[in-house]
């Protein structure tokens, strides 16, 4: 990296800890259900979990690539959904006026 710091995870692993721990609790499963006819996948809180841990276990490169895929999936996936938001909100604004 860019003057000699090392690399480091985009979060703490607690962080991702906390979320897969959040997405299996009973309260977001029903609300996830309700929203999207679905449960929610929380499969990948948990490999980003071991990811993270393995990488500060022993430095692993394959855990950091991994923690950095999943992290621009995840970024990625959030801006096509604010993508699609924005779009569909100036398509509505204009049928309103």
């Amino acid at each position: 990296m860019a003057g000699g710091e090392a690399w480091r995870p985009p979060r703490p692993c607690e962080d991702y800890w906390g979320e897969w721990k959040h997405c299996r609790g009973l309260r977001h499963a029903f609300h996830h259900y309700y929203a999207h006819g679905e449960l929610p996948a929380c499969g990948r809180w948990r490999e980003d979990y071991e990811a993270c841990r393995a990488w500060e276990r022993g430095r692993a490169a394959a855990a950091q690539e991994a923690l950095c895929k999943s992290e621009r999936a995840r970024v990625m996936e959030k801006q096509r959904i604010s993508f699609r938001n924005s779009a569909g909100d100036s398509q509505i604004s204009a049928y309103v006026i």
